[in-house]
């Protein structure tokens, strides 16, 4: 599961999700990519999972990348707690996705092959995607 090694702080507020993605936004290691449509968090399971569905049908094949990682804690607090005492443990990490970014992208493959495993990993995320193609060649 993704996670990061060292935190300087264990805990975070939930904070808003705003504008357009500035950075991230664009095909740039492989030729073709899932880009969100959507603002959202993705956690760290539905990453791994789209990864795993992804690289089962390349079998070998060609590259995969992953452009987003869980670096946001969100904690929940146990069923049946009475309020107060404090903030809940982490449960999980998530990615912070706004509308623009390249969640994950396909190289070294057919175009065919490639939209048949973006639509795998498609299936996987709690945001609307599109498949994204690279603009111009290396």
């Amino acid at each position: 599961m993704l996670q990061p090694v060292r935190v300087k702080r264990r805990k975070q507020h939930r904070g808003k999700v705003r504008g357009k993605a500035s950075r991230c936004n664009a095909v740039s290691f492989g030729e073709f990519g899932v880009q969100s449509l959507e603002r959202g968090w993705i956690t760290s399971r539905q990453i791994e999972a789209g990864r795993v569905a992804c690289a089962h049908y390349l079998g070998g094949e060609g590259r995969l990348w992953t452009r987003v990682f869980p670096h946001k804690p969100v904690t929940a607090k146990p069923a049946e707690v009475r309020m107060g005492t404090g903030k809940g443990d982490v449960e999980e990490w998530v990615a912070v996705v706004r509308p623009g970014t390249v969640i994950f992208e396909v190289g070294g493959v057919a175009e065919a092959k490639a939209k048949v495993a973006l639509n795998r990993i498609a299936h996987k995320l709690p945001v609307r995607v599109r498949l994204a193609k690279r603009r111009h060649k290396l």
